[in-house]
């Protein structure tokens, strides 16, 4: 696995994921994309994950994407191309078990769009969040419209990707971006992640399952989905 990214396999269940480039405020490269690709499959195949818990070294979780590879291909189709030949983000989403994300310092871009994957986000006090994107002549382009839509509806989502703009903690917790604001978000991610892999496995992947369901399908379906889901997870 790549040095931009580490992987820890708990006693408890829990998968710890680290951003691991504090030197260049863990900018989103695609050394980081392809540790992360690895990481997460990892997480997937292990038997016994009950959690996963993605986190940063360093003062920041992460400062977006490094826009320095950005027009590196030799043409724009081979871009999309490799974008979607080796994209994580579906591997995060996908994921059976339940995850936790603990934010701090700056989560700006693909740094925030990765957190927005999470099922429970926590954030330090004082950390600032936003998808700049706009502002640089571009679309969030790690799933921000369509996962900061879900988490906060239409509406609230239209001013930080359209504006560009920086939201403070506080904030984002109003507008549901994190779950919660806390002192020691580390210890915080860490214990909520725990209780998470304590549970039995079957049912929290099919809450999670049933809930994503929820975003997907018609009403009527999603209850159907929801009954079928009950019925595989019952003891």
């Amino acid at each position: 696995m790549a040095d931009e990214v580490l992987l820890e396999l708990g006693d408890d269940g829990v998968a710890v994921v680290s951003l691991n480039r504090p030197d260049q405020l863990n900018i989103y490269n695609l050394a980081m994309r392809d540790g992360l690709i690895e990481a997460f499959t990892a997480v997937r195949d292990w038997p016994d994950a009950g959690a996963l818990l993605l986190r940063a070294n360093g003062r920041h979780f992460s400062a977006g994407a490094d826009l320095s590879e950005f027009g590196t291909a030799e043409h724009p189709l081979e871009a999309r191309r490799i974008r979607w030949d080796r994209d994580p983000w579906g591997v995060l989403w996908d994921l059976p078990c339940p995850t936790v994300v603990a934010l701090h310092g700056i989560a700006l871009g693909s740094g925030l769009e990765m957190s927005l994957l999470c099922d429970v986000r926590l954030a330090a006090v004082g950390t600032r969040l936003g998808l700049p994107e706009t502002k640089l002549g571009m679309l969030p382009a790690a799933g921000g419209t369509q996962s900061l839509t879900r988490a906060v509806g239409p509406s609230a989502a239209l001013p930080p990707i359209l504006l560009a703009s920086t939201l403070e903690a506080d904030e984002a917790l109003r507008l549901g971006m994190v779950h919660a604001v806390v002192d020691d978000v580390e210890a915080e991610a860490r214990a909520v992640a725990r209780r998470l892999a304590a549970l039995p496995p079957a049912l929290t992947s099919a809450a999670r399952r049933a809930l994503h369901a929820a975003g997907d399908l018609p009403l009527d379906q999603g209850l159907a989905e929801e009954l079928r889901l009950a019925r595989l997870a019952r003891p």
